[in-house]
């Protein structure tokens, strides 16, 4: 059997079927990380890495790659670069991983990106020479064979290379193909899209448990009646429950002193994220949690005793 080659500390644990969090940061439309990076050394106490977005719902930001190497530099937090298809070709793709590696990243997230449309600049035309699962395939070829379309590259990547998955996909039997094709290229983990249905989600991680890759789910703890309702009228692929919604607004029309409704806020997703954790834990269904809580760090500590409690 060939022994697994080790290229950080997400990899390591993923390895030792250790159960971890991860988290998500969020650059955004500017040149100064400062805030990006107070939030990564918030985070760094309770998570293995953090993902680093890539202008996320087709909103300009800084660059996913470059941003990942600076948080991690200043913030001494391991990150998870999240790599778009939508804006580069196979070419450049090729060329950014070798950048990567020599700028000390070695975790990176496979994404196929939302649609140009979706953003501030939708005139701009989407790439999409590579899916989701062809550039894990293409990263394991640079990995595992030191190789790009045949040809040798002299000093290789070492990456450790990661899938997205959506459980509120219907038909969910697509989805789980999907999986499979992202399994057989050589994803390394699977994070989830954010789920709020334990049924919907059991069934989903049951049917993808066959393909043997670690799975994360997707969680997002909303800090605010606001945020919530955001999250379920602009982020594709996911919604949020009325009766969640109408207990967020009801918490904002119930403490109008904000630092009880944080307080209230808080509870409110512990309360609700640690059955839901707990149940799939004990079906064996997860290797960990990731929380997409962006720039909500306060939730970290506590969060944690949700998640390995």
């Amino acid at each position: 059997m060939t022994e697994k080659k080790i290229y950080s500390k997400l990899g390591e644990k993923l390895a030792s079927g250790e159960f971890i969090l991860t988290g998500e940061l969020e650059p955004e439309k500017t040149t100064d990380l400062s805030h990006t990076i107070h939030e990564a050394k918030q985070m760094a106490p309770y998570v293995v890495a953090a993902n680093v977005t890539d202008s996320p719902l087709g909103i300009v930001t800084i660059n996913s790659m470059a941003a990942t190497h600076i948080i991690q530099r200043e913030s001494g937090l391991e990150c998870i670069w999240q790599l778009t298809v939508r804006d580069v070709n196979k070419l450049g793709i090729a060329g950014m991983m070798m950048g990567a590696h020599a700028l000390g990243i070695r975790n990176v997230l496979s994404l196929t990106g939302d649609h140009t449309a979706l953003g501030d600049m939708p005139e701009s035309k989407p790439v999409f020479d590579l899916d989701s699962a062809t550039l894990v395939k293409l990263v394991r070829e640079m990995v595992d064979k030191g190789s790009i379309n045949g040809y040798e590259i002299e000093a290789p990547p070492k990456l450790h290379v990661g899938a997205a998955a959506n459980p509120n996909a219907n038909p969910v039997e697509a989805e789980i193909l999907k999986i499979g094709r992202k399994a057989e290229a050589g994803a390394e983990f699977i994070q989830t899209q954010v789920v709020y249905d334990i049924e919907k989600t059991i069934e989903f991680l049951t049917g993808i448990k066959k393909y043997n890759v670690p799975v994360l789910l997707g969680i997002f703890p909303m800090k605010s009646y606001g945020i919530a309702k955001g999250f379920d009228e602009f982020v594709p692929g996911v919604s949020v429950p009325k009766e969640i919604l109408a207990q967020w607004k009801s918490i904002k029309k119930e403490f109008p002193d904000k630092k009880m409704q944080k307080e209230a806020y808080d509870q409110a997703n512990y309360e609700f994220f640690k059955p839901f954790i707990s149940e799939l834990k004990k079906k064996k269904l997860l290797a960990g949690v990731h929380c997409m809580a962006v720039h909500y760090p306060r939730i970290f500590p506590k969060l944690q005793e949700v998640v390995f409690g």
